[in-house]
């Protein structure tokens, strides 16, 4: 922790103590190497080593080490051999000038290594503070539908994704929206931020999920038309979606797919793919696709979950480039409420991809709960 409040990064332990493992090997060295071969001049390369883990202050100290140990080394007759009169020597005092502008040099070095770091950290500060903004924590019930959500970053540093999701609760029943923004970094989240405060505006204003797709598009044309003169940056602010409606008095799931991987649907029938009947335009091109946004009805009964998820997850390649093959690992997979299936998700991933992500992922599971008339309602499965 720097002395601003950031999280710099420690380096590993045996890094921080490289410099003493160096000298150490020198130590052990120098008494059994013939007096013609003074391996003190190795020390010259100490002040670099110590610049990989250390700041410039110790590195300055550790470079008055080595020409003092130099020095110490040339004329102690009982370890190398030599007499006193080395030290003045003038293939040592070249070391000695050697090391001083060595450690100079690693001095520098280690400053802007200390710079960087501490750029990163503010950086990545500031990553996670926006998306933290952009997704706000989902309720984990709203009605009768129980929810979770996944956010996995991928493994650059400090990008920031345009995997997005929400979900409320409004006079139609719980609506959903998972989607991925085309890019990465501040476009993508600013396009995000847009394409969900018009979804958190339309989910409660508009009677029909389409009418709140075309809601959203007409949010994010505007948008994009502020952008004129910049036909590249406009380019990138399409959004891939799902918008899902859970109403509360049927037992039926309503989405809009605009281009974007189909949810499943795990149910006590098994585990299926909703695939969209007529496919909806990803959002920022439904004007020029002609704004078709059609809607799918399928079965959603109590004790029934849907696993929305963007492309991070079925991208996601192991080490020998095969895709993660999402529908066959859930199919295998017991029934589990929507905590667990996210987390034993979450662990595959990881496991599948060998630790390393190549893209954000993002994923939401909604859980309709059972209702009992006498009861109340009755929590997923544990």
């Amino acid at each position: 922790m720097s002395s601003t409040g950031l999280h710099v990064p420690a380096q590993p332990v045996w890094v921080r103590w490289l410099p003493a493992f160096y000298v150490a090997g020198l130590l052990i060295l120098e008494p059994i190497t013939p007096v013609q071969w003074p391996v003190s001049f190795l020390l010259i390369a100490l002040p670099v080593i110590a610049a990989f883990s250390h700041g410039p202050a110790v590195v300055a100290a550790v470079t008055v080490f080595a020409v003092g140990f130099e020095a110490l080394l040339a004329g102690t007759p009982c370890c190398a051999g030599r007499s006193v009169g080395y030290i003045g020597e003038r293939h040592y005092v070249a070391s000695y000038i050697s090391t001083g502008l060595v450690g100079i040099l690693g001095t520098i070095l280690a400053a802007s290594r200390v710079r960087r770091q501490r750029t990163l950290a503010t950086v990545r500060s500031v990553a996670e503070t926006a998306q933290r903004v952009l997704l706000r924590p989902v309720p984990r019930r709203l009605g009768r539908v129980s929810i979770e959500t996944l956010y996995l970053s991928a493994a650059a540093e400090a990008r920031i994704g345009g995997d997005l999701y929400e979900a409320v609760s409004t006079a139609y029943g719980v609506r959903l929206l998972i989607g991925d923004v085309r890019g990465k970094g501040l476009v993508a989240v600013e396009t995000a931020a847009t394409m969900l405060g018009a979804f958190r505006e339309a989910a409660h204003d508009e009677p029909d999920l389409a009418g709140v797709a075309r809601r959203v598009e007409r949010s994010m044309t505007r948008m994009a038309e502020q952008l004129e003169g910049n036909e590249s940056e406009a380019a990138e602010r399409f959004v891939t979606a799902v918008f899902a409606e859970i109403p509360d008095q049927e037992p039926v799931v309503r989405l809009v797919n605009c281009g974007h991987p189909p949810p499943l649907h795990i149910g006590p029938g098994g585990v299926t793919e909703l695939e969209p009947t007529d496919p909806s335009p990803p959002i920022n091109i439904g004007v020029m696709a002609g704004d078709g946004y059609h809607v799918d009805v399928s079965p959603f009964h109590p004790g029934d979950q849907l696993l929305l998820y963007t492309d991070g997850v079925t991208e996601t390649r192991d080490s020998g480039g095969a895709f993660y093959p999402l529908l066959e690992r859930v199919r295998s997979w017991d029934p589990v409420p929507p905590q667990n299936l996210l987390a034993h998700l979450h662990q595959d991933l990881m496991a599948f991809s060998g630790g390393s992500l190549d893209d954000d992922t993002a994923a939401l599971a909604a859980f309709r709960l059972r209702a009992e008339p006498s009861a109340g309602p009755v929590d997923a499965p544990r």
